[in-house]
This record gives C-alpha cells, structure tokens and sequence, in this order.
C-alpha cells in the first residue's frame, strides 16, 4: 500500500504560480513512478506530468510543457508540481499518483495503481 497526501493547491491569478507538493508513505520502494493528473467534474481525468524516480526521466501533458515542471526528492519521498504561468483552463483538481513506470502513467491513467484525495487549484481574477 501507498498512501499519498497532496498540498498547495488554492487560489491563483492568471499568469501566476503555485507549487503543488505530494508526500508519498508506505511501500514507495515498489512504485518507482509518480505523476499528477486533473480533473474537473463532468470530464475525465488527465494526465499532467510524471517522473521515474530512478533516472529522474520527466513526462509532460503538451498541455503543461514549458509552464510545469515536476521534480522528486527521494530523501523525502516528495514530488512536486511547479506551475507557472496558469491559465483559467488549468484550474482543476488534481491527483498525485504512483505507479510502476511513468511513460505508462503518461498513456493512460491505468498507469496509475495509487491515488491521493485531491487538492483544488482555483485560476481566476
């Protein structure tokens, strides 16, 4: 089992930022990948980004290149979603996941084998 607990989501400007964290416990060791996705309701879940923990290699939603960046810090069992940049469209909840290979995660939300609650990010003036 993993449990996962994001944070850092609210309410946010067009054109600013906000760093989402995601603490992951348990048998983390057993899922070397995690990723976020977003939903609003009435709409699927999508996939935002995701990362191995091993080689540290990234993938992104063409939705979230060049305004998102998600890092990991395995001391801490931590990643994060760094957004810049956001967009009234980006306003979601969104889900911190872990799952066996992040290019999985990226094809398809099966990928994803564990889920946190959810934070909310609010983008409006």
């Amino acid at each position: 089992q993993v449990q996962l607990v994001e944070s850092g989501g609210g309410l946010v400007q067009p054109g600013g930022s906000l760093r989402l964290s995601c603490a992951a416990s348990g048998r983390t060791l057993s899922w070397p990948a995690m990723g976020w996705f977003r939903q609003v309701p009435g709409k699927e879940r999508e996939f935002v980004a995701s990362i191995n923990w091993g080689g540290g290699t990234t993938y992104y939603a063409d939705s979230a290149k060049g305004r998102f960046t998600i890092s990991g810090d395995n001391a801490k069992n931590t990643v994060y979603l760094q957004m810049n940049s956001l967009k009234p469209e980006d306003a979601a909840y969104y889900y911190c996941a872990a799952g066996a290979n992040a290019g999985i995660m990226q094809s398809t939300t099966r990928g994803a084998s564990y889920w946190g609650q959810g934070t909310q990010v609010t983008v409006s003036s």
